[in-house]
């Protein structure tokens, strides 16, 4: 009998210390129940039989998000499967050989090579020599804008200026105007040519969400630049209260998914970690709550190597202070108490 759950590394358990906290008190699961980056029921079954060698279920689940005009769920998918690829590659290689043209194989292809040149120090040299696979991913359906969200990362990585940027970016619209990743992709673009210009990164944030209905993605993004400005040392710029609105958007938003939702566990994890940096530690518990058993590696894996147990430690944190902050008890400390940690560079 295959062992699925080694298949499905690196998507793990915190029963890899011993640690058994259990803060059933708080509405908490113990630390051995938390999962990181647990696969959805769509995803795991794919992943288990790419472990195996099969690509046909990976071929089938993006065919669906293709067919459906599942924007948001095949760009998750996307990156999930390029990321398991990375290490076990034979049946993408498989894939790519049995249907060279297809749209699904192709995206992936493409995600896992802005993926490995990413990682080089040659980078920007490298990223040059994606562009046609991200051209053919794109012609291969000209509905689908995740291509466009990875043109968008692959301008961004190889210092592209800002006219051929404006361009991917209004093709991404006309496919998708509200589809996350994409904005996404394009905030991380102006902040990094800005050069940490952070208003100008929360004008962008907050535009977009004004435009798209309360229940989309994109009422998020202000967090995602809330975050960028907490993780770049706080610079000048940005008065608290932008910070705080930005939180309570996402806020807002999070309540409209049920507690324990495995689809919004992402925007979850990084509101937990703009709460916690503005102190609003009863805020920050309620959404851990939210979050139960699903930490997800981004934003916890900018911080340490281990991104689970940094999540942990950070709920742990998080528990204490809420609790030291609820009334008749002594207020917390400063919120920017290096709760983080370092913070790596490696994401993209």
């Amino acid at each position: 009998m295959v062992d699925t759950m080694a298949l499905l590394l690196p998507f793990g358990r915190a029963s890899r210390t011993p640690r058994t906290v259990d803060h059933p008190a708080v509405g908490l699961p113990a630390d051995a129940e938390v999962i990181l980056d647990a696969p959805d029921d769509h995803l795991g079954p794919a992943l288990v039989a790419a472990g195996q060698g099969a690509y046909e279920p990976a071929a089938e689940l993006l065919a669906a998000t293709r067919l459906r005009t599942r924007w948001e769920y095949r760009d998750g998918y996307v990156l999930r499967l390029a990321a398991f690829a990375r290490s076990r590659p034979e049946w993408l290689q498989a894939w790519c050989a049995a249907a060279p043209h297809d749209p699904d194989a192709l995206l992936v292809k493409a995600q896992l090579a802005v993926d490995h040149a990413w990682r080089s120090p040659a980078r920007a040299e490298l990223l040059r020599g994606v562009s046609p696979l991200i051209t053919a991913a794109a012609r291969a359906d000209d509905r689908d804008p995740v291509p466009w969200r990875i043109a968008l990362d692959h301008a961004r990585g190889s210092r592209a200026g800002h006219t051929y940027f404006g361009e991917l970016w209004e093709a991404a619209l006309r496919r998708a105007p509200l589809h996350y990743g994409c904005h996404v992709a394009a905030l991380r673009y102006l902040a990094s040519s800005w050069h940490g210009s952070h208003r100008e990164c929360f004008d962008f944030a907050d535009r977009a969400a004004q435009d798209a209905p309360a229940d989309s993605l994109v009422q998020a993004l202000p967090t995602r630049a809330a975050f960028a400005y907490l993780t770049d040392g706080c610079g000048p710029g940005v008065p608290p209260e932008r910070l705080d609105a930005a939180a309570d958007r996402a806020i807002a938003l999070s309540a409209r998914f049920l507690a324990g939702d495995l689809w919004p566990a992402g925007m979850r994890n990084k509101l937990t970690y703009v709460l916690a940096q503005l102190g609003r530690w009863e805020d920050a518990l309620e959404q851990l709550r939210l979050i139960g058993p699903y930490a997800t590696s981004f934003p916890w894996s900018r911080f340490a190597d281990d991104p689970l147990g940094r999540f942990l430690e950070v709920r742990d944190e998080i528990r204490v202070r809420a609790a030291a902050a609820a009334p008749g008890r002594a207020p917390a400390d400063d919120p920017r108490s290096g709760l983080a940690g370092r913070v790596h560079s490696g994401d993209h």
